[in-house]
């Protein structure tokens, strides 16, 4: 079954996240996942993070908490900040998502939370692409997304690919617990 049909039956069961772990769409990008230093995971997923909150806050101008996970994820992977507090502005990004009622907006939210995560493990990267892609298709329907969603899947490996060449060109500290 390609992910198409996969999506579709998950779409007529009103399933609300489109992908998952177990998606064969995914295991490449859980196998690349698997390989890499928990910093080059922590860097592309504050990169698309980013990304996120921005398309979020031209919906949302007034709505901080994205962007504050996501600052505080940074600090707490950096050493300035301890877990609690980022646990804690992970799940008021999570918390949004509950408030609002757009599907995408809410992919968007979680695939936020996601990749602040993945300071904690970067086991948590793969929810960044399951919750992206399936505000992808929410924003342009599953007749529409065939191109879109297999253009984002690569631009998640090619930051891959960037970090691991530029991961030394970063000038910022690490917490301890992520040079390991």
């Amino acid at each position: 079954m390609n992910w198409i049909d996969e999506v579709s039956i998950k779409l007529k069961r009103k399933n609300q996240v489109l992908f998952s772990r177990s998606s064969e769409y995914m295991q490449d990008l859980i196998m690349l996942f698997e390989t890499q230093s928990h910093r080059v995971m922590a860097l592309w997923a504050f990169d698309f993070a980013y990304g996120s909150i921005v398309k979020l806050k031209d919906k949302y101008p007034e709505e901080n908490r994205p962007g504050e996970a996501l600052e505080t994820a940074r600090d707490w992977a950096f050493g300035r900040v301890k877990m609690r507090l980022a646990q804690r502005k992970i799940l008021d990004c999570h918390a949004f998502a509950k408030e609002i009622e757009n599907k995408e907006d809410i992919a968007i939210c979680h695939s936020i939370g996601q990749a602040c995560a993945v300071v904690h493990t970067a086991g948590h990267a793969i929810g960044y692409p399951i919750y992206d892609l399936t505000a992808l298709i929410y924003k342009l329907g599953i007749e529409n997304c065939k191109e879109a969603v297999e253009k984002r899947k690569q631009e998640y490996i090619e930051k891959i690919i960037y970090w691991n060449e530029h991961l030394c060109d970063y000038q910022g500290t690490w917490a301890d617990f992520m040079l390991k």
